[in-house]
């Protein structure tokens, strides 16, 4: 009887403690889901109850900058406009998400500045972008090679970067 009591003892060990592995399983999935749910709860109380979509925007513009005489001296601004015509003007066409008033001014303080734009701007010239901005970026990033290539093919001196 000794062998048989120590059979039980052995079984009831067994299942008492899967029953007891059991229980923490059974109560860690319940507690963090019961503070999910106050945590929802009191999230959604504390928000308004609609919310309008955000309106996209569109904020990207292309921009032309007037550049001195002095930069056709450059060997690689001669180099990209080899049909250039006399007496038309240089420039420089750009893309930005700022305003290109703001853009121009960061170009001539050297910050994140085009070297051609920096050594050699002058002025905007609004008369060339104005039609087009704003636009998305995709957009902006296309209008600013298509621009450019239809300044370069009237004349213009263009850099582009």
């Amino acid at each position: 009887m000794a062998g048989e009591g120590g059979q039980r003892k052995k079984k009831d060990i067994v299942a008492a403690s899967k029953k007891t592995a059991a229980k923490p399983a059974a109560i860690t999935t319940r507690k963090p889901a019961a503070k999910a749910a106050a945590t929802a709860a009191a999230k959604a109380a504390s928000k308004p109850a609609t919310k309008a979509p955000r309106e996209k925007r569109h904020h990207h513009y292309v921009y032309v900058v007037e550049l001195a005489d002095q930069v056709w001296n450059e060997p690689r601004f001669r180099k990209a406009n080899p049909n250039y015509r006399l007496g038309m003007p240089f420039v420089y066409v750009g893309m930005t998400g700022l305003d290109p008033d703001l853009r121009f001014d960061k170009h001539k303080a050297g910050i994140q500045s085009n070297r051609y734009v920096f050594d050699y701007g002058l002025r905007l010239l609004p008369q060339l972008y104005e039609v087009y901005n704003p636009m998305p970026y995709e957009a902006a990033r296309e209008m600013e090679v298509e621009l450019a290539i239809g300044l370069r093919e009237a004349g213009y001196g263009v850099w582009q970067a």
